[in-house]
């Protein structure tokens, strides 16, 4: 079809000339926390580097030094978007992996010197989590620290758990669910100041919020390139120099010996492309996306008995995360796509369990509630005009689910009480 073959914003504005003709039906993307649009930049990057640097980077031949250089490049390019040197970043296969090497890293390292603590959130990415429960198993003590509705960490509850035998602190830098963003530079100062690995992940933040990791005191970060119109299956680690980093997979020296695989270069030169223009575009993307965030916010506020999930503010640009009482998630999701809109219920790893969020019952959304939930994720590429389309189909639907549920109607004739 001649609509895929345009550059993103005119493949944007041709698919929403079809709908007005009625050629097309209304399809609005709403889920950019799960993945985001390949931009045409990354693309072109990433085609021009399969055709004209193929070799493999560790060759000693011209093929494999031309490909270096393109490697080098990139190496800076996401360097200087986080403030880096290039020699600090390591490039991996996503922000999974960078979250699992950094994490297991910084506890070896830490274990080695009699450190066995480590301290994080219960609204991490299962990423973090699920490492440090792995951890745990092996002897690792891990804190988590309490969290109230508004889903930010305080700084001072970090302070208070930090001891001795802490090795790391890892606090991701924005969540992924409810979009609340932490309080990252005073934390890493407190890290700093008590010579504590701080480690945040960074996937739903890199090229939506300005980052400089020595600013922020940042021992640590992890980043996914698919977040901000880079490719899926690429990824980086920041480490700073004076951290030790270990090996995660074992075979080459690539990566200077702490990652071993042929770089994946296509990925790599797009994703790095990809964040150069985001962080180039970085302050007029959050103005523009921040007002779709708050209309969103505003036309779902008005739907009875439904609340935000998280504290309106610090959030990121774009996420809205709402539960709505008397109805459950899978039949909302499922409903908003047959009206072309689509959205989630949390983090696009766990969009198959029928489990409730962990991060809604962390900030003390109960069951019944939690399992209500939607999340609706917007980028530059939405338009108010989108906006408004879904709020009258978040509200049609809801208003539909609630006159079928039985638990909504006990709820209207006061045979139970409402939560929200």
């Amino acid at each position: 079809m001649l609509y895929w073959t345009q550059g993103g914003a005119e493949r944007t504005a041709h698919r929403r000339y079809l709908i007005r003709k009625g050629e097309l039906p209304l399809r609005i993307y709403a889920d950019n926390a799960a993945t985001t649009q390949t931009s045409e930049l990354a693309r072109r990057v990433m085609v021009d580097t399969m055709d004209r640097y193929w070799g493999n980077p560790s060759s000693l031949y011209s093929f494999g030094q031309e490909a270096a250089e393109v490697l080098y490049q990139a190496r800076c390019d996401v360097a200087a978007c986080l403030g880096a040197k290039p020699e600090e970043i390591y490039f991996t296969s996503g922000g999974s992996e960078a979250d699992n090497q950094a994490i297991v890293s910084a506890a070896q390292l830490g274990k080695r010197k009699g450190k066995n603590h480590i301290i994080t959130t219960p609204i991490e990415h299962h990423a973090v989590l699920h490492t440090v429960e792995k951890l745990a198993k092996e002897g690792f003590e891990v804190t988590y620290l309490p969290m109230d509705e508004s889903g930010i960490v305080k700084v001072e509850d970090v302070a208070a758990a930090i001891r001795p035998e802490t090795a790391l602190v890892t606090v991701m830098f924005a969540n992924n669910e409810i979009g609340t963003v932490q309080p990252i530079a005073r934390i890493g100062a407190l890290c700093r100041e008590k010579g504590v690995v701080f480690h945040t992940d960074a996937v739903q933040a890199a090229g939506h919020l300005a980052i400089d990791v020595e600013e922020m005191n940042i021992d640590m970060l992890s980043l996914s390139g698919h977040k901000f119109h880079g490719p899926r299956g690429v990824g980086a680690l920041y480490v700073r120099k004076k951290v030790p980093l270990l090996s995660f997979i074992q075979g080459g020296a690539q990566e200077r010996g702490r990652r071993a695989g042929t770089e994946n270069l296509p990925a790599i030169a797009g994703m790095a492309a990809a964040l150069t223009e985001a962080c180039a575009h970085i302050d007029e993307h959050y103005k523009y996306v921040s007002s779709l965030r708050d209309a969103l916010i505003d036309g779902l506020s008005a739907i009875p008995h439904g609340a935000l999930n998280g504290a309106r503010a610090p959030r990121l640009p774009g996420n809205v995360n709402f539960c709505f009482e008397g109805i459950e998630g899978e039949s909302l999701l499922l409903l908003l796509d047959d009206k072309g809109v689509s959205a989630s219920s949390g983090s696009a790893c766990t969009s198959g369990s029928l489990d409730p969020s962990h991060v809604l019952l962390a900030i003390g959304r109960p069951h019944e509630v939690a399992h209500g939930s939607l999340r609706l994720t917007l980028d530059y590429t939405n338009t108010m005009e989108e906006v408004n389309e879904i709020v009258a189909a978040v509200k049609e639907v809801v208003d539909y689910l609630r006159n079928m549920s039985p638990v909504w109607k006990a709820l209207e004739k006061g045979e139970r009480k409402y939560v929200i």
